[in-house]
Formats: C-alpha cells, structure tokens, sequence
C-alpha cells in the first residue's frame, strides 16, 4: 500500500496547540492532533471490494498485516498525522457547545486518482473531545455503520463510504437502553471514508465564539478544496456556498424519502457540508408507512426526527448554517432567498420523485391528489414501503382491482382487512389507472422505471441484527451475505429472495430491530 498523503487540511487550517489528550476546551482551532489507541488483539472481520478499489488497494494488501495494522489504528501509516476535528452543535434543537470528534480519528487523508479520501478510524480510543466518553465502539453499532454505509452508497443516495470492519480484542461497557443494565460487548472499529467529514457544526462552533478570523479561513479551505466550482469571492463565495450546501442537503434528504430511509439523529454536528448521510447510529427503513415514525428511543416522545419531518429538520439546520453565513456577510436577505428556495423545490420535487416511484412521468395537475389519497391508503392499513412499490409495478393499467389487490397484498401486515380500508384502495387504483391512460406509459415501461427507484433489498434493521447476533457468537458470514446482496438492491436476486420479506412479528418490539438508542 503506498499512499498519496494529502495534508492541507492540518497544514492550512489553525491546529489546536496543545496535544493532550485528555477532555477539555479547545479554542481558536479546527482540529487536535491525537492519534489512535492500539487495542489488545485486533482482527480484520470484513472490507469493501468497492472501496478497496476505490483506494487503490488489492484484495491481496487487505490481507496483509498491514492493513490490520494501519486500519484498525495499531499504528500510523508513515508520515501521517491523524487528527480529531473541534465541532459543536444544535442537538434535538437546543445549543449544545463544543462536541468534536469523540470517538473518531483521521488518520490520514489522501489522494487516489482524481479523488480525494479522508479516512477516519471510529471507535478508536478517546480524543480531547471525547468529553465523559471512552471514545471507543462495539461491534454491535459498527455492523449496522459498515453495513448501512455501503448500502447507501449502492442505494444511490450520498453517503460516506465504509473501508473495512475490525475487532478489537478488548470488551467495551454499554448500556444499550440506557435504562441502568450496562453489560460488556465486543469492541470494534470501522474504517469509513469520505471526501470530508466536515460538519454544520465546524463552522457554528467559530461563530458561536464570535470567531470571525478562523471562521473565514474553515469557509476559504472549503470552498477552495471541496467547492472548486464557486468561482465567486469574498461575501459573494460565501453566499454561494450556502445555496450549494442546501442543494446537496436538498437532493440528500429526497433521496432518503425516496427509499424510506430514517437517519434518527438529524442534530446540526451530524449534518455533511457535503451533502452527504453521516453518522449511522439509530437509523432504520420505514417497515410499515408512517410518516411519524422514528427509530430513535431518545426521539421517542416529541418524534423531531421522525420520516416525514426529516425535509423540514434538514431546513432548519441549514438555517443554522445560514446564520453562521450571515455572521459574516450580514446579508439576511440573501440568505433568506435560498431559503424560499429550498421550500419551493422541496414542494415540486418531492411530487416529482413520488411520480417516479409511480412509473409515471412529469406530473400533472392530479399529481398531489394522487399522492395524498396515496399516503393516506398506506396508513388506512398497515403496509410494507418497500415491498409494496416493487409490487405495485407489476399491476397491469387494465387489471381489475381484484388483480391489483392481490399483487400488493403481500405488502399488508394484517391479512383481515376492512371493507371501508379495501375501498379506500380501490378509490386509489381507479385514480392510478386513469393516470398511468392519461401519461400514455406502458406497463413495460412502468415497471423498469419504478424498479429503478424502488429498491427490492434494503437494510432491515431486523437484517442487521441477525447480522449482529451471528457476529456475537463469532461467525461473520452473515455480515458478508447482507453486503453482497445490498450491492445489487434494484436487481431481483433469487439467492437473496429471503430478504424481500416483511419484517418477522417476532421483530416488531425486539431491541435493535424496532427502536433503537443512540448507542445502537
């Protein structure tokens, strides 16, 4: 493995001057030096052929002890730096100070063709951001991370990215509930890569502290390093900027939308400069449709986080970014116009990309009605999101309802279902039908363009639990099998047909499969 080390985020940016490594205030700085703590017996349980590949490593390297080594953070790779990033952030709404990086570290970024990587070891033992934490994870969330981050990635949503899946050898104490009853876990550590893991909360972290100087240089560093193509300067760049972070922040969470996708933890520090899906921590798929569902047990009661609030969150947080912006530029008004834009092409896109879920092409002047009574069907009686749109696209524009029913039933949770909630569906297909008459699609047509938007496979969390449970009794095949299959998740895959399967009843209240805490 030979390396392109690319060093201007440490060398162009304030690093902070002390390099102890204990919990504290770091001031006027973008980052800490700290490197990662070696752990006891560490062994390498998975890697991503994708990324591998992507870095310019061989299968045959990330056999090597090397990899291990460097990788699950038992030693530096030769002349790098790693780091943890100074960030705070709004958490569940309200300021929460200084939060940084507390349980991960850079341990280097580099170049590999025309792409630039920050690789970033998580679980890798304390930094001075780690506040009352060991700085460490267990196997159990860095399953669901490795997993979900590359299945993002073949989703087609914008993610960060997964390297690779080490154990540790040591035992991590966890109170996964949060309810008083911690026990030891297996710890791990995952390799996750991006571009940049900078945050909302790098640049509000400055301006709450009234730190125009530095928050300029962290505004510079990015717009010249991950923004090349704002060619504007001074306030004008900075203006700019904020209208591209809120398209990428815009484009992002549709895509979430589009394939029942709940992050769980939408707080300022886990939002992506980048437009990127950061932080896989109670995350989970929409099992049966409900807009007000979250998977987060610290969510549990005011649901901030939940499915069809997630639009209007990511808004608010970049309008926290936008007063940082405003800090500088003092042009609310300009700001504000980005900001009706985002309301305006929230509205027009997400009927576009329901209407694609739908086969169908532009919308028209049904479009939201059609939608809406949707939405409403799929409330009337339970109903798997995912399995229901891959079903719908095998309904024929001139089947009775009767056909119709049975080619969706399969998505229903409940097999007695109400006449009055049958006729409710049969409104809807009466309504469907005349629609897919008046855009003129053929039911070839309609079905390979929904099966292009509408996954077959996704990660259940009932999925990666079974992953999880396998993995605590040492067999990891299970790990290997959820990532092959996500790899291909629009495909029909008759190996993997047991994947394209409602949640099991025994999964509905079950810890790690229904709700899960932040710990998770």
């Amino acid at each position: 493995m030979d390396f392109k080390l690319s060093q201007e985020f440490i060398t162009e940016l304030p690093a902070d001057p002390s390099t102890a490594n204990m919990p504290r205030q770091v001031e006027q700085a973008c980052f800490s030096f700290v490197s990662p703590t070696p752990t006891s017996n560490p062994s390498l349980i998975h890697t991503s052929s994708e990324m591998l590949s992507e870095l310019g490593i061989s299968e045959s390297e990330a056999m090597e002890s090397a990899f291990l080594s460097y990788f699950s953070g038992q030693t530096p790779y030769p002349n790098s730096k790693p780091y943890a990033m100074a960030y705070g952030g709004h958490q569940f709404g309200h300021w929460a100070g200084q939060l940084g990086d507390g349980r991960a570290i850079n341990i280097m970024d580099i170049r590999s063709g025309d792409k630039k990587w920050s690789l970033q070891l998580k679980g890798a033992g304390p930094t001075p951001y780690s506040r009352t934490a060991d700085g460490l994870a267990v196997l159990r969330s860095s399953i669901r991370e490795h997993l979900c981050s590359e299945a993002m990635y073949h989703l087609g949503v914008p993610t960060t990215r997964s390297l690779s899946l080490s154990l540790t050898g040591n035992q991590v104490l966890r109170d996964v509930m949060y309810n008083g009853n911690a026990a030891y876990e297996k710890g791990a550590v995952v390799c996750r890569a991006a571009e940049s893991f900078l945050r909302f909360g790098n640049y509000q972290l400055f301006a709450s502290r009234g730190d125009k100087d530095n928050l300029r240089k962290l505004l510079d560093y990015t717009i010249k390093h991950h923004f090349t193509e704002i060619r504007s300067t001074g306030n004008t760049a900075y203006l700019d900027l904020f209208k591209e972070v809120t398209k990428r922040t815009l484009d992002m969470v549709l895509h979430w939308q589009r394939v029942g996708f709940v992050h769980g933890v939408m707080n300022t520090d886990n939002m992506s400069i980048l437009g990127l899906t950061i932080d896989f921590g109670p995350y989970g798929w929409l099992e049966g449709f409900d807009n007000d569902w979250t998977p987060n047990t610290t969510d549990r009661q005011f649901r901030r986080y939940r499915y069809g609030n997630q639009p209007k969150i990511a808004l608010w947080n970049l309008v926290q970014f936008g007063n940082v912006i405003n800090f500088i530029v003092e042009d609310s008004a300009s700001l504000q116009e980005t900001v009706n834009w985002y309301n305006t092409e929230l509205d027009s896109r997400y009927v576009t990309m329901m209407y694609a879920k739908l086969g169908l092409g532009l919308p028209t002047d049904h479009a939201e009605t059609l939608i809406n009574s949707l939405e409403s069907a799929l409330v009337e009686v339970e109903t798997d999101m995912t399995i229901f749109f891959r079903q719908l696209a095998d309904c024929s524009v001139d089947a009775s309802f009767e056909e119709c029913w049975s080619v969706i039933h399969d998505a229903f949770y409940v097999d007695q279902i109400s006449t009055q909630s049958k006729q409710v569906w049969q409104d809807w297909f009466k309504d469907y039908q005349n629609e897919i008459r008046l855009q003129q699609v053929t039911d070839e047509d309609r079905k390979a363009a929904m099966n292009s938007v509408n996954p077959k496979y996704v990660l259940r969390n009932y999925m990666a639990q079974l992953a999880i449970d396998k993995a605590d009794a040492g067999d990891y095949a299970l790990i290997d099998e959820l990532h092959q299959c996500l790899k291909r998740p629009y495909d029909d895959q008759p190996a993997y047909d047991q994947w394209y399967a409602k949640r099991p009843e025994w999964a509905r209240h079950k810890v790690g499969c229904s709700m899960l805490s932040c710990s998770s």
